[in-house]
């Protein structure tokens, strides 16, 4: 997956729908996230995630990318997102696996909310 596949793919996590959730975060994730329960696995990180709000606005920058062997790629970003008046920042990771030719899945993703003021 080329690196602007890559982002298009993360982004659209953050704009996507219960059932994107469902098809693309694998059923063995493991997730760090920014409130409770904190750390999920499996069935329990898709669930976490499905409630999360499909965001109106998300920006990513200090994007970077790492492909330590083939089928697996490892991102790094900082994020704010938008929905309404609520404003999120965080300093995100995500590991993705690829399953088959052209279907890949979230096997990890964490989250360490940063205060607005360090955004990048």
């Amino acid at each position: 997956m080329d690196d602007q596949r890559v982002w298009d793919f993360e982004g659209g996590l953050w704009h996507a729908s219960e059932n994107r959730y469902h098809e693309r975060v694998d059923a063995e994730c493991v997730m760090a996230l920014s409130h409770e329960p904190f750390l999920v696995h499996g069935q329990d990180a898709i669930d976490a995630v499905s409630g999360t709000p499909a965001w109106d606005e998300v920006e990513f920058s200090d994007k970077t990318i790492s492909r330590p062997e083939e089928g697996l790629i490892v991102v790094g970003y900082r994020v704010e997102a938008v929905k309404g008046e609520t404003r999120f920042h965080a300093a995100c990771t995500s590991v993705y696996r690829r399953r088959e030719h052209e279907d890949w899945t979230v096997v990890q993703h964490a989250q360490v909310v940063l205060p607005a003021a360090t955004k990048g």
